[in-house]
């Protein structure tokens, strides 16, 4: 059980240090639009206090954190040029070293509660209007 623990701690911390490494690609002068697009994507959504998807909701609520996320991060990452990402590695294990605290994207956060505000209410509407 101890090393299924540290095996998840493990992969957390990585996540955290390839969203890092993606928040710094796309400030990146010269990251190309494609895989700057989706780092932009990607990190809002890592860096948001709130989930598209609440982790109280079971197996979909850890869905995001286990599938979606990941699966983004990993495209991010392959259509980023090789060397800004190394520069980006470095910047990103420079930023975990100093142990500064984890920028917020509340831009994110917003949007996700206007798409739950917009969910329910047409969820309001085609129940009301059958």
């Amino acid at each position: 059980m101890k090393a299924l623990l540290d095996r998840g701690r493990r992969w957390a911390k990585s996540l955290k240090r390839q969203t890092m490494v993606l928040w710094f690609c796309y400030q990146h002068p010269t990251t190309p639009w494609l895989p700057k697009w989706i780092a932009v994507f990607v990190v809002a959504y890592a860096l948001s206090p709130i989930d598209l998807i609440p982790d109280f909701i079971p197996v979909l609520g850890y869905l995001d954190d286990v599938i979606i996320l990941p699966l983004g991060i990993m495209l991010a990452i392959r259509l980023m040029p090789p060397a800004v990402l190394v520069e980006c590695q470095d910047k990103a294990l420079a930023w975990e070293q100093s142990q500064e605290k984890r920028p917020v994207s509340i831009t994110a956060a917003v949007l996700i509660i206007l798409i739950w505000i917009a969910a329910v209410a047409g969820a309001f509407l085609a129940f009301t209007h059958s």
